[in-house]
C-alpha cells in the first residue's frame, strides 16, 4: 500500500481533518522534550475513539508501517520520536473522564487526559490521582502509564504502576482487549504491570482504570536550610530510619537555590548549601506529631532555618522554591539537559560529589534536584547547545552520571523512562539471558517491534548514546 492509499483510507476511518501528512505539518511530530534527536513520522493521525486507534493500527500493519503512541510530547528520553517512520498515533483527541466512582474511588479516562486534569475534576469529590510528574498539567495519562511516572509524592504514594487497575489496549495486530480489571485481586497475569513502564512497545493504552485517593485531613509542610548538603542528606537518612514516611522529601543543592532567589525572591539565603522540603499528610493530631518529630531532627542535624507553613497560602509559597527550579535554571542557560538516575539515600553525597567532579572535568554548569526520599536525582546540566560539540559533551557527562548510579546501586531512571536515551544502559544493570527474556515477551505480544521499535530494550549500539550523537550532527534518516 502507497502512502497515498493509506492516506485515503485513515481518511475515511477517522476522518480527513484528523490524518496528517504534508511534510511541513508532521515536523511538529519529530521530537519530544529529549535534549537531542529527531526524526519525521510518514503519517500522524489523531483518533478519537478505540475503534479507530484499531482501525488506524490495522492499516499501518497492512502498509508495512512501525507504529509509535504518542501524549502530549513532554518525555524526556526520545520515547516518541519515530525513529524509523511511519504511523504516530497521537491520543490528545482522547480526552475524556468517561466515569467517576465516588465510593470505590475509581475514575475510567481515555489516554488522552491530562494527569492534573483529573485532580481538578474530582476534587469536589475530596478525592485526587496520587502521580504528580513535574509535568502533570501537560502529561497524559496515557503516556504517566507508558513511563511508569512518579512524581513529588511517590516516595509515600507511590508511582503510576501503584494507581492502575486496568487498561484497555490495542495490541499490534488491532485487536482490542482489557488487561486488569477493577475488582479488588483480580486473578490472572499481572498485565496493567507489564504494561506500566512498556513505554508503548507491546502496544496501545487508549482506556484506563485508575484509583483515586482521598484527601487527608490535614497536610503540614517546612522548609529547612542548610548550609551543608552532607547535613541535609544525613537528615533524610535520619527521617526514614525514624520510621516516619513524609508524603513528599526534595531537596536542591546550593546551585539550584542560587537560582531560583535570583529569579524569584523567595528569601533564600545565598550561602545556602542545600534545601530540604517536607509535607507529612494526615489526620490534624497525627500531622502535627510527625512535624514535630521532623522539626526536631532537621534541628538537630544542623538545619540553619526552618520554616514552616502555618496556611494555605504559605505552604504554597514553600513549594515555590522546588516547583520553580525548572524555570529559574531556564535562565541561567540556553538549554539544559535534565537526568534521572537513583541511588540508595546513603550514597546521596557521594554520588553528589562525583557528579560535581564529572561537571568539572567537562567544565560544565550542573545544578542538582532530587526526590531525597527514594533517592531519585535529577541532575540539570546547563549548556549552550550553539557552542561546537557542546551537545556532544553534554551527553557525554550524562551518560557518565547515570554509569556511577548504577556503580553505586542504583539505576538509570527514576521516572523518567527509558526510550532511547538509556536504552543501551540497560546492560549495565541485567545480563543477556534476562534482557533476552524481555525482548522474546515484547516479541510475543508485539509481533517483533512492530510497536514504538528501537525504544526500551538495547539493539546493540556500539555506543550507548551513538544515535542521540547521529541525530544530534543530522546523520539520522527517516
Amino acid at each position: 500500500m502507497n502512502k497515498a492509499s493509506l492516506v485515503s483510507r485513515l481518511s475515511k476511518a477517522i476522518g480527513a481533518a484528523y490524518v496528517v501528512h504534508r511534510p511541513e505539518d508532521l515536523v511538529v511530530y519529530e521530537r519530544d522534550a529529549f535534549l537531542v534527536g529527531r526524526a519525521l513520522p510518514d503519517v500522524v493521525v489523531l483518533p478519537r475513539t478505540t475503534e479507530e486507534v484499531a482501525a488506524c493500527v490495522r492499516l499501518a500493519r497492512a502498509a508495512g508501517m512501525p507504529i509509535v503512541a504518542r501524549g502530549a510530547g513532554t518525555g524526556l528520553n526520545g520515547g516518541s520520536i519515530p525513529i524509523r517512520g511511519g504511523m504516530i498515533v497521537a491520543l490528545t483527541r482522547m480526552d475524556r473522564i468517561v466515569e467517576v466512582d465516588a465510593v470505590d474511588r475509581t475514575a475510567l479516562v481515555e489516554a488522552g487526559v491530562a494527569n492534573a486534569e483529573l485532580t481538578s475534576h474530582v476534587a469536589h469529590l475530596g478525592l485526587f490521582f496520587a502521580p504528580d510528574p513535574g509535568s502533570q498539567v501537560a502529561s497524559t495519562i496515557g503516556g504517566n502509564i507508558g513511563n511508569n511516572a512518579g512524581g513529588m509524592h511517590c516516595l509515600s504514594y507511590g508511582v503510576t504502576t501503584n494507581h492502575v487497575l486496568a487498561c484497555e489496549v490495542v495490541d499490534a495486530d488491532g485487536n482490542v482487549f482489557w488487561a486488569g480489571s477493577a475488582a479488588t485481586d483480580a486473578p490472572g497475569l499481572d498485565l496493567p504491570g507489564l504494561l506500566c513502564g512498556s513505554e508503548g512497545t507491546i502496544g496501545i493504552v487508549t482506556r484506563a482504570i485508575v484509583r483515586l485517593m482521598r484527601r487527608r485531613e490535614a497536610v503540614r509542610t517546612v522548609l529547612a536550610i542548610y548550609r551543608s548538603f552532607d547535613e541535609a542528606s544525613r537528615t533524610v537518612s535520619q527521617i526514614v530510619a525514624t520510621g516516619i514516611l513524609p508524603q513528599a522529601m526534595e531537596m536542591m543543592d546550593e546551585e539550584g537555590v542560587r537560582a531560583v532567589e535570583s529569579q524569584y525572591s523567595l528569601g533564600l539565603p545565598a550561602d545556602g548549601a542545600a534545601v530540604l522540603l517536607l509535607e507529612v499528610e494526615s489526620t490534624a493530631s497525627a500531622a502535627d506529631r510527625a512535624m514535630n518529630e521532623l522539626r526536631a531532627i532537621c534541628a538537630a542535624h544542623g538545619a540553619a532555618e526552618l520554616r514552616i507553613a502555618s496556611n494555605e497560602k504559605e505552604r504554597h509559597d514553600l513549594w515555590k522554591a522546588r516547583k520553580h527550579f525548572g524555570g529559574a535554571l531556564g535562565h541561567l542557560a540556553p538549554s539544559n539537559y535534565v537526568q534521572d538516575g537513583v541511588v540508595p539515600r546513603h550514597q546521596l553525597p557521594a554520588i553528589l560529589a562525583r557528579i560535581r567532579e564529572i561537571g568539572r572535568r567537562h567544565q560544565l554548569r550542573i545544578a542538582n534536584v532530587f526526590h531525597a526520599g527514594d533517592g531519585n536525582l535529577h541532575p540539570v546540566i546547563l549548556f549552550d547547545p550553539r557552542e561546537p560539540g557542546m551537545t556532544e559533551k553534554v551527553v557525554r557527562a550524562g551518560e557518565e552520571i547515570l554509569k556511577a548510579c548504577v556503580d553505586a546501586g542504583g539505576t538509570v531512571t527514576g521516572e523518567h523512562g527509558v526510550g532511547i536515551e538509556k536504552r543501551e544502559y540497560l546492560g549495565w544493570m541485567f545480563d543477556d539471558a534476562t534482557l533476552n527474556v524481555m525482548r522474546r515477551l515484547r516479541d510475543r505480544l508485539a509481533s517483533r517491534g512492530t510497536m514504538n521499535p528501537d525504544k526500551k530494550l538495547p539493539i546493540g549500539s556500539h555506543e550507548p548514546f551513538s544515535y542521540a550523537t547521529a541525530a544530534m550532527l543530522g546523520e539520522t534518516s527517516t
